[in-house]
């Protein structure tokens, strides 16, 4: 697979990028590399290392189109994962949160869901999946300009 050198999406054998109209090398890259020359599935990986935070930094520094996707389906999932948290803490109280209650149970259910997505999606994208969660991603993929 072969990105455009100025904006990163994808052209194959093109000459000029569909995307930007920047002309190409006789050969263009068989992936862009990031500015930390890191391997297309590993900024994936990264992406998802420290949740959003990760996931905005890779969508700020990145511009290959399968680490930006990564990057904001990361904002996106466990952005949203901390804000419900958040909400949900607040709502019960502080001393709802270690009770064994409901609300407690729901509390750490979503804490559940969010290491089991972590790994999940850790893994899709070092094998290069384009691993896509439900609503988050059509989110996603609107943040990362697809």
């Amino acid at each position: 697979m072969a990105f455009c050198s100025a904006c990163g999406q994808e052209i194959g054998d093109a000459v000029f990028c569909s995307k930007c109209g920047a002309r190409q090398g006789s050969s263009a890259p068989a992936a862009a590399p990031s500015s930390a020359g890191l391997d297309e599935n590993v900024a994936g990986l990264l992406s998802y290392l420290l949740g959003w935070v990760t996931g905005l930094i890779f969508l700020l520094i990145d511009k290959r189109p399968f680490v930006k996707f990564h990057a904001a389906q990361s904002i996106v999932v466990f952005g949203g994962l901390t804000a419900l948290r958040i909400a949900l803490g607040i709502f019960v109280g502080f001393g709802g949160i270690f009770s064994f209650g409901l609300w407690g149970m729901l509390f750490w259910l979503i804490g559940i869901l969010g290491l089991v997505l972590w790994i999940l999606l850790m893994v899709k994208a070092y094998q290069h999946e384009m691993f896509k969660v439900p609503i988050a991603a059509d989110i996603a993929q609107n943040i990362a300009g697809k």
